[in-house]
């Protein structure tokens, strides 16, 4: 029997809809606006299309949004004091710095320089701290998608078993601590795999829920997986081009075998990818809320 496929697109779609309708009454009732800033230093051409989403999405909601495209040649001083500027601003609620930055800018001195109430990535350390003992304002964007999937597709996570394979700062670490909270939509029995764990598809195997973020192409394969298993999918990796000349692109997993196997899948692209973004405008729209006090800490 093929796995039923978990479409982060419809799911998106949803999500965006209701922040949509609930931004309109924001502005309407409480004469609230969220504002989001995004900043781009240099010309990447994956950082240029990620921005551009960002900002596409946060005008289709309703948000005041802010481009700031800055060069190349921007040095650390200027991009600390043009956050600063930014955390000071009252119309900006939420501000997100893309990355990679150039090499020569400090990554972490940049992201700590956020102020933690604006950190709508949920990277600052504040932020991190808040989220492992389940107090979190915002959690970071693609774990939170990756809850919001499992919980709209009706996945029970309460006692389940949930193997992730990736220890990142980004995804595995986070969505480790996200699902062993005692909260709805989590109280999972929790198991992180990595490139130090032996015989990895032993742990795999037990998952009722397997997660995977380890960027290596389709290496979860079908003998790995639980008969009737959630997976989630959460690697891109490019492996190609079309015939027209577009990125070929496949995850993790090894999805034609798995989904024969899995009972639920999520699909590369057009799985976790379009829930990062959405989740990015849930937090903004907190932010928004926590600053004008209609939304308590």
């Amino acid at each position: 029997m093929t796995a039923k496929l978990i479409s982060g697109v419809e799911i998106a779609r949803q999500i965006r809809e209701e922040l949509k309708g609930e931004t309109g009454r924001l502005k309407e009732k409480c004469k609230v606006t969220p504002g989001l800033v995004t900043i781009l230093v240099g010309q990447n051409p994956a950082s240029m299309s990620y921005v551009t989403a960002k900002q596409k999405a946060a005008r289709e909601i309703g948000f005041h949004s802010v481009q700031e495209n800055q060069p190349e040649t921007m040095t650390e001083y200027e991009l600390l004091a043009l956050i600063e500027r930014y955390n000071r601003d009252p119309k900006i609620h939420g501000i997100l710095v893309q990355l990679p930055l150039p090499r020569h800018i400090n990554e972490t001195k940049v992201l700590y320089a956020i102020d933690p109430k604006k950190d709508v990535d949920g990277f600052h350390p504040l932020n991190v701290g808040k989220m492992v003992i389940g107090e979190a304002d915002y959690l970071p964007c693609t774990p939170a998608g990756i809850q919001q999937l499992l919980i709209r597709s009706g996945v029970k996570t309460d006692g389940a078993e949930v193997v992730i394979v990736g220890r990142s700062n980004i995804v595995g670490k986070p969505i480790a601590n996200i699902l062993l909270q005692k909260k709805p939509g989590a109280n999972a029995t929790v198991t992180i795999c990595h490139t130090g764990t032996k015989e990895m598809a032993s742990h795999t195997r037990r998952a009722d829920i397997l997660i995977v973020a380890a960027g290596r192409p389709r290496s979860i394969t079908a003998d790995m997986v639980k008969e009737g298993a959630v997976v989630i999918d959460v690697g891109v990796n490019r492996i190609g081009k079309t015939p027209d000349g577009k990125a070929l692109l496949c995850g993790d997993v090894d999805f034609d075998a798995v989904k024969e196997k899995a009972g639920m899948i999520t699909p590369v692209p057009g799985g976790v990818g379009p829930m990062t973004i959405t989740m990015l405008m849930m937090n903004t729209l907190k932010a928004a809320k926590l600053a004008a006090g209609i939304e308590s800490r």
